[in-house]
């Protein structure tokens, strides 16, 4: 399959690429013990210390390359699938001499699942998903219930999930889930709620008149696309009120 990049023997993704054969394998007793699969990314840079922001589909790693930049405090994982788009982006943020990006290349839904502990990162960046518009593959879609479970898990309290989109049907998709997990802008949460939603303000990075400043954001953008943004900012649990009598 062609991702739009021919595949360059002199790619060089060393130093910022993860390799995630030499991990430790999923534990047998994994359904009943998850916790024994846990593994702390913030680990892979130089500085684990620092706050930790996830992005999901980094793609050409256009935003990491940007914003990291401009957060030289803040590390940055990067999760992309595809294997053409994850050497090149590993190799562009090497060449740039960013050293607080790290990049996977794993199917992110399964590795926050398993493998990121609690209250990890403090935002969690989803740019442009896959729609995956055939109601047969709405499966694969990123936005499920079990990923903004993981979602609240790994985000320290008042963490930030940022999601944007241009395809209407998924937007649609993603209101629905949005709206059995988070309490409405302004709205007060109730006991169910795990995040609040809050409008869409574009990163530091962000050009005058962008979202985000992806690549596929300026792409669509020339198509004439209309956008759809939100951020959810993760509730700490609600305390049990006392009973009365």
């Amino acid at each position: 399959m062609s991702f739009g990049l021919s595949r360059r023997r002199d790619l060089d993704p060393s130093g910022i690429a993860i390799d995630t054969d030499a991990l430790p394998p999923l534990p047998d007793d994994l359904l009943s013990n998850a916790s024994a699969a846990r593994l702390d990314p913030r680990a892979w840079f130089p500085h684990p210390e620092r706050p930790l922001e996830i992005e999901i589909g980094s793609g050409k790693g256009t935003f990491l390359v940007q914003q990291a930049a401009l957060q030289p405090g803040t590390n940055f994982l990067g999760f992309e699938y595809a294997r053409e788009f994850f050497e090149y982006a590993a190799d562009r943020i090497r060449r740039a001499g960013i050293p607080n990006v790290r990049l996977v290349q794993t199917d992110a839904a399964d590795f926050l699942h398993w493998r990121v502990p609690d209250a990890c990162a403090t935002v969690i960046h989803l740019y442009f998903p896959d729609p995956w518009p055939k109601a047969k593959h709405h499966r694969r879609r990123m936005v499920q219930d079990r990923f903004l479970i993981d979602a609240h898990r790994i985000l320290v309290p008042s963490g930030e999930l940022r999601v944007v989109t241009d395809h209407p049907d998924y937007w649609t998709w993603m209101e629905e889930h949005f709206g059995r997990f988070a309490a409405p802008a302004g709205g007060v949460p109730e006991s169910h709620h795990l995040f609040q939603r809050m409008p869409f303000a574009a990163p530091p990075s962000a050009r005058e008149g962008e979202l985000v400043g992806t690549n596929f954001e300026r792409k669509y953008r020339a198509e004439g696309r209309d956008f759809h943004a939100t951020i959810l900012r993760a509730l700490p649990p609600l305390p049990s009120l006392p009973r009365s009598g």
